[in-house]
């Protein structure tokens, strides 16, 4: 054993370049715009959410296909279905809808709860300061064969949100029934650092919220991999999870239970049905980046290119930004994101010491010969030269 550890091999590394400083301009950017409801100025507002940035060991190999691409693509879709349906008197429903893609979400939803900060408390005039029905958040749709709703609060019977509940098990049930659904119901842990879902910033300032999610726990370790990869992203399974969220979320909207429409009523079919196409490419786009929250500043292509994606559907489209505090911040960006690493294959302490050890007793070997052997050699040249004499 000890020889073992002498000769075995480590690994040193090393890091070049300039010492990395802190950033303390940087602004965390996020979107936002709407589709006003007809019929008064006093409408329920719904809140579609999803967070955009994506989080890995290496930022720059961060693309989050999943986490959460996967939200953002079934945002812009609904945001699509829903514009079309608005333009026609007939179809346009009573309710205000609007569509929120935050920016922070891997840094404990910072985008989110900025934004509700300035709509809630520094502002007079806002949708969530009016009557909000529930915030429904997406986060990592983008396969398997299962979806749960995860809710802080159990909504109670006769709200809104526990309608939605309702028309989600019963689209699954009569439409999708290969799907497994459930709610999971998990309270909020103020102690903790980071909260688990982004519908809990919303549920802190009482507003009611829960995330729709083919993950069963938040604590999955794809959320925060660089291995989230496209390939990873079911595309027939997100059409799917879009479709049976588009379709709940109409028979809320336009309360199509109570007049009487069937449960298996598909209301997204022909011209108005979910393009899968658009969906794939939409999802190519996003995994094809980068999109981690320190990349991404508020004149980036990606943030520019889903601000007028959106404005292709939305109303009021525009950005919102937060920056870190600077007596208290809860976030800290870096420049120097790439740096060198080299690794040296090292030797331990012990060896180090064995081998002078080795060195010593090498040494005293040939010192210890070297003295014998001159004293051999006078004896040799001693006798060799009496003869001589005689």
């Amino acid at each position: 054993v000890l020889l073992h550890t002498a000769t075995a091999n480590g690994f040193q590394m090393v890091t070049s370049g300039a010492q990395s400083k802190a950033i303390n301009d940087w602004l965390i950017p996020s979107v936002e715009g709407r589709l006003t409801g007809l019929g008064g100025e006093d409408l329920p507002t719904v809140v579609i959410v999803a967070h955009y940035d994506s989080f890995g060991v290496a930022p720059w190999l961060s693309h989050g296909a999943d986490s959460n691409g996967s939200g953002i693509s079934v945002l812009l879709e609904l945001a699509r279905l829903f514009s079309r349906l608005y333009t026609y008197r007939r179809t346009h429903a009573g309710y205000n809808l609007l569509f929120f893609a935050s920016g922070g979400g891997k840094f404990n939803y910072q985008g989110t709860k900025r934004w509700l900060e300035d709509n809630l408390d520094h502002t007079d005039s806002s949708l969530l300061q009016d009557n909000v029905a529930f915030v429904l958040c997406l986060d990592t749709l983008g396969r398997g064969n299962s979806l749960h709703l995860h809710v802080s609060k159990p909504p109670k019977e006769g709200t809104l949100q526990h309608a939605f509940l309702k028309e989600l098990e019963m689209v699954i049930a009569s439409q999708f029934p290969e799907v497994k659904f459930s709610m999971v119901h998990k309270k909020i842990n103020l102690a903790e650092d980071m909260l688990a879902w982004e519908h809990e910033r919303f549920a802190i300032r009482r507003l009611p919220a829960f995330t729709i999610s083919h993950l069963e726990s938040h604590r999955d370790s794809l959320r925060n991999s660089i291995m989230d990869r496209r390939a990873r992203i079911d595309t027939k399974a997100l059409t799917r999870n879009t479709r049976i969220i588009a379709e709940a979320l109409t028979r809320v909207i336009y309360n199509l239970t109570d007049k009487g429409a069937p449960a298996d009523l598909q209301i997204f079919t022909d011209q108005m049905q979910i393009q899968e196409e658009q969906l794939e490419s939409v999802m190519d786009w996003l995994s094809s980046q980068p999109r981690a929250a320190q990349l991404i500043d508020k004149d980036s292509t990606f943030l520019n290119t889903l601000e007028y994606y959106m404005g292709r559907y939305l109303k009021d489209v525009k950005q919102h930004h937060v920056k870190a505090d600077k007596r208290d911040p809860e976030f800290v960006f870096y420049d120097q994101l790439k740096q060198v690493m080299n690794a040296y294959r090292v030797k331990p302490a012990i060896f180090d010491l064995l081998l002078a050890v080795c060195i010593a007793a090498y040494l005293g070997v040939a010192y210890v010969a070297v003295q014998n052997f001159g004293l051999l050699y006078r004896m040799i040249q001693r006798f060799s030269l009496k003869p001589k004499q005689q």
